[in-house]
């Protein structure tokens, strides 16, 4: 099967260097250190308009869980909407219960719209924080999403390679599985061959630097080794995963 390489995006910057390393499809978000949130519209009409990535669109409107208020709800719904107006190629998403079930009614709700406009539906890794992987594959299945992201329920792909392989074995030909969460040059051609998933999503991260973001009685420091550092995408580690990948 055809190896595909997603690179996790914060920005149009982010996806203008992975286009220039060589990236087919990203993931396009904003707030990374967050995990990932909502992008703006100027970034994904950009990046349609530069580039010729295929792009799918985080619809997540806060940090921490998926398990989300009717006013949430609505607001993603109206996101999802406005990104699949603006061009985007598919949304990416996640719902859960408060046991960390799938919730099936917001899920299938998300399918179907994406799917109205003939896009893909990939459901994100809240689907690490269940606690039954294999019943909650089997809901996505039977709801209709294209593409599942995970990590095998770890924090690193790498130290969930039998869950991996099990996933890809047994529903690898139902739902296009991309493993995520620590993957790069180094260690992606032996994910692949160890689990049988052919999709990697990697951030191919480094830092640049802003030295506006600390005054003397104010920070908006993240980066733990650096305070004056922000994440962004690497256009030469994107290449090296890109060539990596494809020999």
């Amino acid at each position: 099967m055809k190896k595909i390489v997603e690179i996790c995006c914060g920005s149009y910057e982010d996806a203008y260097q992975a286009w220039l390393g060589g990236a087919k499809r990203i993931e396009l978000n904003q707030a990374l250190f967050l995990g990932g949130l909502t992008p703006s519209l100027s970034s994904l009409i950009l990046t349609k308009q530069h580039t010729d990535l295929n792009v799918v669109s985080m619809v997540r409107p806060r940090g921490a869980g998926f398990c989300y208020t009717p006013t949430e709800y609505e607001s993603m719904r109206l996101d999802c909407k406005l990104l699949l107006d603006h061009g985007t190629d598919g949304i990416a998403f996640g719902f859960l219960l408060p046991d960390c079930s799938i919730d099936v009614e917001r899920t299938k709700a998300f399918v179907d719209l994406i799917h109205s406009y003939g896009k893909e539906a990939v459901f994100h890794r809240a689907f690490d924080c269940v606690k039954d992987p294999f019943a909650a594959i089997e809901t996505l299945i039977s709801i209709g999403v294209d593409r599942l992201l995970t990590s095998g329920l770890e924090a690193k792909a790498m130290d969930a390679l039998p869950l991996l392989k099990k996933l890809s074995d047994c529903y690898g030909e139902d739902i296009q599985l991309l493993a995520g969460s620590g993957v790069n040059a180094d260690n992606s051609v032996a994910l692949m061959e160890a689990t049988g998933i052919c999709q990697i999503h990697s951030s191919c991260k480094d830092w640049n630097h802003d030295p506006t973001t600390c005054g003397p009685h104010v920070s908006y420091a993240y980066c733990p080794s650096d305070d004056c550092a922000y994440e962004i995408v690497s256009k030469d580690l994107v290449e090296r995963l890109v060539q990596k990948v494809s020999f």
